[in-house]
């Protein structure tokens, strides 16, 4: 049997558990959040003094700050593309029978992060801090650029990468719920702080689903998550740009903005990386192919090697002046 007959047939195993990881790691609409919980009340008389005060406390966020959260916003936008990309794994099927079970579950976690956009996006909005034109030109850009996240439709590579992805996005809307409470802006805080348990909820479904192939498909699960360390995870929106400029110009300067001020660094992707390792007990597995030892050994090496490195990065101090935000707004 070919390894992606193996793949889908353990697709198909795991399929019989997604109505409880659905109960068990999302929300019923009616009663998770909705963005409107965190913002002025449009239907209320005092609609216009709780905006006139969410922009007076917008004054005191700094220019690195603003670039981080409008990137965080732009990720969280892109979502049509992270959706089609998903849809297109092996052993996903939208089609047959009104969608099998794992396409159910990703039609219901996309729509609890379409959420995270949209809150992050009224925000900005009415902050009057950002130039919205151009933030809205960048995120169009990102849908049409689409993204390669090197997993192929390979389920369980996809599924590393989520539970990546799922824990590096926790880091970074925590980080920022932080800040901004450090400098007053409580109301922002608490919305980031929200958005980062979602994504720490999610990053638990995906690292358990990997758990569970682990169990049945230790090698190739081992092999699978060799390949997306080795290859490094990339970030979704890895093909950031802004208007008139080429595909992906602008996420290097968006990064150093994150990492100048601490929201996300080398030293998180060392440190999630770590977690997995350690969620997933890799020196405990069984049962491994000679390949299979070998990619277990290349990974427990990895964080140490990769920690040297980041120690040698060295970030650019002066701010890159981003369309989206000009300084004379601030």
């Amino acid at each position: 049997m070919s390894i992606k007959n193996i793949r889908l047939e353990v697709m198909q195993f795991l399929e019989k558990n997604v109505d409880s990881f659905v109960e068990q790691y999302l929300i019923p609409v009616e009663k998770i959040w909705q963005p409107s919980d965190f913002l002025p009340n449009s239907e209320g008389d005092n609609f216009f003094e709780e905006v006139r005060e969410l922009r007076e406390i917008a004054k005191e966020l700094p220019y690195d700050f603003w670039v981080t959260l409008v990137g965080d916003t732009i990720t969280e936008e892109a979502l049509p593309t992270y959706e089609s990309w998903l849809m297109d794994v092996e052993g996903i099927n939208q089609i047959e029978n009104g969608g099998n079970g794992w396409s159910k579950w990703i039609r219901q976690w996309t729509g609890e992060e379409n959420r995270h956009g949209d809150l992050l996006n009224k925000y900005l909005y009415l902050s009057g801090r950002v130039n919205m034109r151009e933030i809205e030109m960048t995120t169009q850009h990102l849908i049409n650029d689409g993204f390669d996240i090197g997993t192929g439709s390979d389920p369980y590579k996809n599924f590393v990468y989520t539970s990546f992805q799922e824990l590096a996005t926790y880091v970074s809307h925590n980080r920022v719920a932080q800040m901004a409470k450090k400098f007053g802006d409580n109301k922002l805080s608490k919305m980031c702080k929200m958005i980062a348990g979602d994504e720490m909820r999610h990053h638990h479904a995906y690292s358990e689903f990997v758990t569970r192939i682990f169990a049945v498909d230790p090698s190739e699960m081992m092999l699978a998550f060799q390949y997306m360390m080795k290859q490094k995870i990339v970030m979704p929106a890895h093909f950031l740009r802004e208007s008139g400029q080429k595909i992906s110009s602008a996420f290097e300067q968006f990064s150093d903005s994150a990492q100048r001020i601490g929201v996300y660094t080398a030293n998180d992707y060392v440190d999630i990386m770590q977690k997995l390792i350690d969620k997933w007990e890799i020196d405990k597995v069984s049962n491994l192919t000679d390949e299979a030892e070998k990619a277990r050994d290349y990974l427990m090496k990895l964080p140490a090697r990769m920690a040297r490195i980041s120690e040698r990065l060295v970030i650019p101090q002066e701010s890159h002046i981003f369309k989206w935000v000009e300084p004379a707004r601030l």
